[in-house]
């Protein structure tokens, strides 16, 4: 499920939308990325491992989406909003770091719609690991 989609067609198609810059909002979207990690953490001890990849890539795309609300964006599809940060954070977030986490957001795809699909103690420990990484990133981001 390759995203196919460019950051053009998101504005076009109102997937993105300019609103307001909000440093609250902002501020309210990375404590709450915070917050989904730590119970993400815990269902992975837990050995909840579909919930753990949820929660993992719900806490990175509230992360992510405090970069738009801080530059005055508002989102409504997960695919545009890693466009968004492919083209606005070129050179602050690493190219492979941005593939990593389209690529969780398929497996976040697959864990909630593949009825075959069960993510395991390995899936949950990587994306948790990589989760921690970008979460840091996005968080000494919105301090500049």
């Amino acid at each position: 499920m390759k995203c196919l989609i460019s950051l053009d067609d998101c504005l076009e198609k109102g997937l993105i939308k300019k609103t307001a810059p909000s440093k609250e909002q902002a501020n309210s979207a990375i404590s709450k990325a915070k917050v989904l990690l730590e119970e993400a953490k815990a269902d992975s001890e837990d050995h909840r491992y579909n919930s753990a990849v949820m929660m993992a890539y719900a806490a990175m795309l509230n992360a992510s989406r405090a970069l738009l609300f801080r530059d005055g964006y508002r989102e409504r599809s997960h695919a545009c909003t890693i466009r968004y940060l492919e083209a606005g954070y070129k050179g602050k977030i690493p190219a492979d770091s941005i593939s990593l986490l389209d690529h969780y957001r398929e497996t976040r795809h697959e864990v909630q719609y593949d009825s075959s699909y069960l993510a395991d103690e390995d899936s949950a420990k990587n994306i948790l690991r990589f989760a921690q990484g970008f979460i840091t990133l996005v968080d000494s981001l919105l301090r500049k």
